[in-house]
């Protein structure tokens, strides 16, 4: 199992809910205490997206197999793609020291619940399915039927985002600049107690 270190940081939420926005703003305000744990996908990359940066891009019989070795922590499949965190990826932080902060789907979050990680969960809601909506249809990556899938999808996490003892907080973020405060002040007293690192926070 992966060795004990700074809890992991997850941001689990919709797609299109801004986690990644948040985490990405998280990542630049503290460059040294926190580090983003690189998941790998059998997707293709979007535009702009780097391999071993946003993702590391793999193929299905490539994944299936490092997955029967026991390399993943965490494995999901969306939108008929897999998703899935390495043992590798959240050492690869912890070797700096950093917290490791993933960005994992529902059934990942299932999943690392189930290891002695002990991660903190964090989930970022859209204010609404119409925002939603919105939000994706403004994007314009994706056909209709992928995106009607998507918003199901939406639908069903943001029922287990809501149940009460799945995540630490839920932040809904209907302002980037409030949701990201609440994020700020929940890592921070969270982090801090048992990260003399993090007391800048």
């Amino acid at each position: 199992m992966v060795q004990k270190g700074p809890r992991p940081l997850v941001l689990c939420g919709p797609s299109g809910s801004g986690k990644s926005t948040l985490l990405k703003r998280l990542l630049n305000d503290f460059p040294d205490k926190f580090g983003f744990g690189v998941s790998h996908t059998t997707r293709g990359p979007r535009p702009g997206e780097k391999d071993g940066v946003h993702y590391h891009f793999t193929n299905k019989s490539d994944m299936i197999a490092a997955i029967e070795k026991g390399e993943f922590i965490e494995t999901a499949t969306f939108s008929g793609n897999m998703y899935g965190t390495s043992k590798r990826a959240v050492e690869d932080v912890r070797c700096t020291g950093k917290t490791c902060i993933l960005d994992i789907e529902i059934e990942g979050v299932k999943q690392i619940k189930k290891t002695d990680l002990d991660p903190l969960l964090v989930f970022v809601m859209p204010p609404s399915i119409e925002q939603l909506e919105k939000r994706l249809r403004a994007r314009n990556t994706e056909q209709e039927d992928a995106l009607k899938k998507r918003l199901e999808t939406a639908s069903r996490e943001i029922l287990y985002g809501q149940e009460p003892g799945n995540f630490h907080i839920i932040i809904v973020n209907d302002n980037l600049d409030k949701a990201y405060s609440e994020l700020h002040d929940f890592v921070s007293q969270n982090l801090q107690s048992s990260e003399p690192a993090l007391r800048g926070l």
